[in-house]
């Protein structure tokens, strides 16, 4: 893994969780819950913080693509200083059940606002392009998700429509299945999983490529079993806590990453998806008082 940018280190450390071992979760709590003193500690202090070996603490550092632990020190320093510059949040505070109204109230919009700062820092835009390249240029357009990503999936099929794009959803894992062994080359399949780990949508993006399709997954985590299956990943923010699962960051976090690719196929595409989201408003606009 190459060395991350300042900007993107936090962010991709939570999205890195599946790929972390069990003491280098220890670590990474540490440095998320304890972020500046860390930067002010010796990697034996560290070591004592997060009651792991030196030796894990390495690993963790070269997991991110850093040669050791003063590389990874001075990158989450600049990190600190750069975010306290431009009044960023480090990290959200999750619902708590003492919590008022008006305080739920601020913590969603801090949570959405964070999400769509880390997935700008997670987006590989060279990426999104290519993303957006293959969906215009696809046969068909499949959009896998169950639970809460897969009301982004319906979402998403709409929005492709409007364009013209032959698009379709699937939330049920059966359906999911039987669709995606269906698929060939010239088809995409773009499976969405906050966790990477949904076994339903995993499933059906490893049957659509065994098939030949094209296959995408949108997802928080960079190293979960959906990236596996994935010939293209694009992440997003959004760090859930135990209350918060279907989280609005999450899914305003994955809406943004769908808007992404949906306005850069209508870019390259302009005068083609004017017209036809003008046919389809016109089409509905008598069903309107």
């Amino acid at each position: 893994m190459q060395k991350i940018e300042v900007g993107r280190l936090l962010p991709m450390i939570v999205s890195l969780d599946h790929e972390f071992t069990k003491s280098e979760k220890k670590v990474a709590k540490i440095v998320l819950d304890k972020t500046e003193d860390v930067i002010y500690s010796t990697i034996t202090d560290l070591s004592d913080l997060a009651d792991v070996g030196e030796a894990t603490i390495i690993r963790f550092c070269r997991k991110l693509g850093f040669k050791g632990y003063q590389g990874f020190k001075m990158t989450l320093a600049q990190e600190i200083t750069m975010n306290q510059k431009n009044g960023t949040i480090l990290l959200n505070s999750p619902i708590a059940t003492e919590d008022t109204i008006d305080v739920i109230a601020q913590k969603f919009y801090n949570v959405s606002e964070r999400a769509l700062k880390e997935t700008l820092m997670l987006l590989d835009y060279q990426l999104l392009e290519n993303v957006a390249d293959v969906v215009k240029n696809s046969k068909r357009v499949f959009f896998f998700g169950v639970g809460f990503s897969g009301i982004s999936a319906i979402e998403a099929k709409f929005k492709f429509m409007q364009i013209g794009l032959s698009s379709d959803a699937y939330t049920d894992n059966h359906f999911m299945a039987m669709v995606s062994s269906t698929l060939e080359a010239g088809d995409v399949a773009i499976g969405i999983s906050h966790s990477g780990s949904a076994v339903e949508t995993v499933k059906a993006l490893k049957i659509a490529k065994a098939n030949g399709a094209t296959t995408i997954a949108i997802t928080h985590h960079a190293k979960s079993p959906i990236t596996k299956e994935a010939d293209y990943t694009l992440l997003n923010g959004s760090k859930e806590g135990p209350f918060q699962g279907g989280a609005i960051g999450t899914k305003i976090a994955q809406l943004f990453v769908l808007d992404l690719i949906y306005t850069q196929v209508v870019m390259l595409n302009e005068e083609k998806a004017i017209e036809l989201k003008k046919k389809a408003r016109d089409a509905v606009q008598e069903n309107l008082y």
